[in-house]
């Protein structure tokens, strides 16, 4: 049986790490924070149900439910008022985070057409790693028939790393599909 990021984590790579790139303290080791993963929804402002299924959607991925973001103030240009539902956003942690970063990295990413990897200069500079994807069909919760537009999302990997190769040294030993 295979198991789960999280001992992987505990009794494999932080071994590695320790020894890649010689710590003093145990608690040097980067870790997983958080991954928030947010939908701006233009269109939601006009269209109730847009937000009601986009909401469906990342419940169904993530197993929990998202908040609801709403504009600060009125924008004309872009016909927003308001307090007016622009968005949404989840944050993951401790046992969801382990269980939709396995999703990623082994079922959603690999179902991607022409997949070849995603990009190594995405890190922040602090250690995090952003993440955009064009659509929600490549996560398998999603179904063809079920959706009415296509709709895009951001996911941001939170982690302690202090810079992007401690980073990039974790997300490789969890498995992340990096380009060569």
């Amino acid at each position: 049986m295979q198991q789960s990021l999280r001992e992987l984590y505990k009794n494999k790579i932080c071994k590695d790490l320790l020894l890649e790139f010689k710590y003093n303290n145990i608690h040097q080791i980067p870790k997983l924070v958080k991954i928030t993963i947010n939908r701006g929804l233009g269109e939601a402002a006009q269209n109730a149900k847009a937000l009601d299924k986009s909401i469906q959607e990342f419940t169904l991925i993530t197993g929990q439910k998202p908040i609801i973001t709403k504009s600060k103030k009125s924008i004309a240009g872009f016909k927003i008022r308001d307090n007016v539902p622009i968005g949404l956003t989840v944050t993951l942690r401790k046992t969801k985070m382990y269980n939709f970063l396995h999703k990623l990295i082994n079922l959603s990413l690999p179902r991607i057409r022409d997949f070849r990897g995603i990009s190594i200069k995405n890190f922040d500079g602090r250690g995090n790693y952003n993440l955009g994807l064009k659509d929600q069909l490549i996560f398998p919760e999603i179904e063809y028939d079920s959706i009415d537009k296509i709709r895009g999302m951001d996911i941001a990997i939170v982690t302690t790393a202090k810079n992007d190769i401690e980073s990039l040294s974790l997300l490789q030993k969890f498995g992340m599909p990096f380009k060569k």
